[in-house]
């Protein structure tokens, strides 16, 4: 038996979320909410503020989602703080700016994803997770790695020294519970009742499960 390990979703260990000429994506806040407000004074402000963006969209938190066209309106979203009559904060939007990837080549099964990261930085990688599986209680890493891109768009492939890898899409397994079986939520947090995974009968666990 042996379990698959960092195939769900991770959190980037990124330093915040600051705005960079490479994120599009801007979340812009304002404490006086733009509930309310209306669509065409917002289309008015930013057009005349920063320009014609490629996409605005409100959020249900009555923040703005804001997808800059150029690398000039990114730095003029960087540093604004004051939209019309609106007092304003920006910062980048925490996963739209990112892209996940995963490739798998026994050439770099001796690479650490420290290295990985260092020579792979010119290529927008900010991140690399070797994915492990776990097999008669030990650790085992494995050829699949977890690549991070500060970028929107998915490379097709990278350049690794000499040789160019495919980059595949990378796809998180679901949060699944332990305690109902169901998925979308953990065991910590379930208020459903006890399943059994092997029966899918409740009122006992698997160990019991005769």
């Amino acid at each position: 038996m042996f379990t698959l390990l960092c195939m769900g979703l991770f959190e980037l260990s990124l330093s915040g979320y600051s705005i960079t000429e490479n994120t599009p994506f801007i979340i812009m806040h304002t404490d006086k909410t733009f509930h309310k407000v209306s669509p065409f004074l917002i289309q008015k402000l930013i057009v005349s503020f920063v320009g014609e963006v490629k996409d605005v969209k409100k959020l249900k938190s009555g923040d703005l989602l804001i997808e800059a066209a150029t690398k000039s309106q990114i730095s003029t979203l960087k540093t604004l703080n004051k939209l019309g009559e609106f007092p304003v904060e920006t910062n980048a939007h925490k996963s739209l700016n990112y892209s996940r990837g995963v490739i798998s080549e026994l050439d770099l099964e001796s690479v650490s994803e420290s290295e990985l990261i260092n020579e792979l930085k010119s290529q927008k990688v900010v991140e690399a997770r070797r994915i492990k599986i776990k097999r008669e209680g030990k650790l085992i890493s494995t050829k699949h790695i977890i690549l991070t891109f500060c970028t929107p768009q998915l490379p097709k492939t990278i350049l690794a020294g000499y040789a160019r890898y495919k980059v595949r899409p990378f796809i998180p397994s679901p949060l699944r519970c332990f305690n109902c079986q169901r998925f979308g939520h953990s065991k910590g947090v379930c208020k459903g009742k006890l399943t059994c995974s092997r029966c899918a009968v409740a009122g006992h666990s698997s160990e019991e499960c005769t």
